[in-house]
């Protein structure tokens, strides 16, 4: 067998070739037997480090300094953007007083972290990105069998239509044999009678010619005139045949009334991968939310609260005033509005400015430096509700002055960027009236909107296409029909809204579906509601004019 060419031999050693390894020179990188240790160190260098092979590469190779070629760098200087230096370099005027790390140092705890990278890349990371290709070529793999049942629904539909059009053309026809029947018996009936006065008519001039050539005075005497009798003839009668009006077909309109299929939807979910810290992003719900604290506001009627970083919340109630508490109930704070009416809503931006809506005023005002500025103004619109976005966006939602359109507004500063107002048939996504459409952004990006007309928390995603609508949840009974008031998102993307009138919250996972109510705590009058820093729970008490705070999550 040639031990050079042979895929199964063991490695030999550099210098002869054919003998098998037992050293290794940590200076000079090459595998030696122990015959040829002593050739390789004969040259007088006494650089040369042997080590039994397995303890290979213990040695660190230190990089050459530019400025002494004979040395090696063990050190980096901090204060020179962590160069390499060499004891020379250390010594001379232009590292004086400068700060030194040893290489070693340095070395040991990049290998820390190599090792720990790759610990993650092999144990969490690769098998992260494994389990998203397998999910990946499993929807890939049932495609075709999806769109095929698609495929076979809408022809259901389709042989259910056709089966609904012959019933109906069926039924058209039995009415018009039956019209027929009508017609024929007017016209017979008619016709007999024609036919009676015709007879009267034959028999009456056969009479007339006996007495014409007849010579006997009597009868041509007595005679009366017949003309009169038969000269007022009977109404002419005129049946017109039924006639089949079609209608004009209306495609779009057919097609709507058909079914309509819904938009590829591309729900991007952020799916970040948190290293080392895999077990705290997940909270689950309480199975009885606890109430932790009641702020008295002293509102009479109490609507809005959102909350700061720093653990103040400000309301805003049926009162021009807005007011700002601590936990302990403590006003801090209070901004009197120039609006006449009360302000629609309120919030608080990235720099920690309060914000709010006048509808009074068709403005969205910034509270700066105890002053009010104007920062949107409209013109045939007037705002509602509003929230600031995570990118630091401002979502205002408006309606118009008749009343009878609504949209949401996405600005950067005072500039329009996005219009969200129907969905992809043009049909309008949210109910026309001036009830104020509380707005939130969710975690992954989608707009929600509490429209208490339409008894329905709408849902569209951050390109404005409608996701889902939510209209209450059937399975359990409530006393009123669904009306949402407020809605607010936490950081589990789950979204709560308040049933004022059936005096709870619901709580959605972030695809719309019901996860559970919030009916205890003894909640009355449920209005405005918004989750803190700390995933804590505020909720308006409309009539009480209380700020309770709740523990609902694990």
């Amino acid at each position: 067998m040639d031990p050079h060419n042979s895929a199964q031999d063991v490695p030999r050693c550099d210098l002869c070739e054919t003998a098998l390894i037992h050293n290794y020179c940590d200076f000079c990188h090459v595998n030696l037997c122990k015959p040829c240790v002593v050739d390789h160190i004969s040259d007088g260098y006494d650089k040369h480090k042997i080590v039994p092979f397995k303890e290979r590469r213990s040695t660190l190779i230190y990089p050459k300094c530019e400025t002494h070629p004979h040395k090696n760098c063990k050190f980096q200087c901090k204060d020179c953007n962590n160069i390499f230096v060499c004891s020379s370099c250390m010594a001379s005027e232009q590292h004086g007083r400068h700060k030194f790390v040893e290489v070693t140092e340095v070395f040991k705890t990049k290998k820390d972290d190599i090792k720990n990278d790759t610990k993650e890349l092999e144990n969490h990371i690769s098998p992260t990105y494994e389990e998203i290709a397998r999910d990946l070529e499993n929807q890939l793999a049932n495609l075709d069998g999806g769109y095929e049942k698609l495929t076979k629904t809408i022809s259901k539909q389709g042989e259910q239509w056709h089966r609904e059009i012959d019933i109906i053309i069926n039924k058209m026809k039995t009415e018009i044999s039956e019209i027929k029947v009508k017609h024929r018996d007017i016209l017979q009936k008619h016709l007999d009678e024609i036919k009676k006065i015709q007879s009267l008519i034959k028999e009456t001039l056969h009479a007339l010619r006996k007495i014409e050539k007849s010579n006997e005075v009597s009868p041509t005497i007595q005679y009366s005139c017949k003309t009169r009798k038969f000269s007022k003839l009977p109404p002419k009668v005129q049946v017109s045949l039924p006639t089949f009006i079609p209608k004009q077909i209306d495609r779009e309109k057919l097609h709507s009334l058909f079914g309509q299929i819904t938009p590829l939807s591309t729900a991007t979910e952020e799916n970040v991968l948190l290293l080392n810290q895999f077990n705290t992003s997940v909270k689950e719900l309480l199975d009885e939310p606890e109430l932790i604290a009641t702020i008295q506001t002293g509102y009479r009627e109490l609507r809005i609260v959102i909350s700061t970083n720093e653990g103040k919340i400000w309301t805003s109630g049926e009162i021009n005033d807005i007011k700002c508490f601590n936990i302990k109930s403590s006003n801090v704070q209070t901004i009197e509005t120039d609006s006449k009416k009360i302000p629609n809503d309120i919030a608080i931006d990235s720099d920690g400015h309060l914000l709010f809506t006048s509808g009074a005023t068709r403005t969205v005002n910034k509270v700066k430096n105890g002053k009010t500025e104007e920062l949107i103004r409209f013109l045939e619109w007037k705002p509602s509700g509003l929230c600031i976005t995570s990118n630091g966006n401002l979502l205002v939602t408006l309606f118009s002055d008749d009343e009878t359109q609504s949209k949401v507004v996405r600005y950067s500063g005072s500039t329009e960027k996005q219009t969200i107002q129907f969905d992809s048939d043009d049909i309008p996504l949210y109910s026309g009236n001036n009830r104020i459409k509380y707005i939130t952004e969710n975690r992954n990006h989608d707009i929600c909107v509490a429209d208490c007309c339409a008894g329905a928390v709408v849902v569209v995603n951050q390109d404005g296409e409608l996701r889902w609508r939510y209209t209450g949840n059937p399975s359990v009974t409530k006393n009123e029909p669904f009306q949402p008031q407020c809605i607010t998102t936490d950081s589990q993307s789950h979204i709560l809204t308040t049933d004022y009138y059936n005096g709870c919250i619901h709580i959605l996972d972030q695809n719309g579906q019901f996860l559970r109510f919030i009916d205890n705590c003894d909640l009355r009058d449920p209005f405005g509601v918004y989750v803190d820093n700390n995933d804590n729970l505020l909720v308006c008490e409309y009539g009480q004019g209380n700020v309770k705070k709740i523990k609902y999550l694990k």
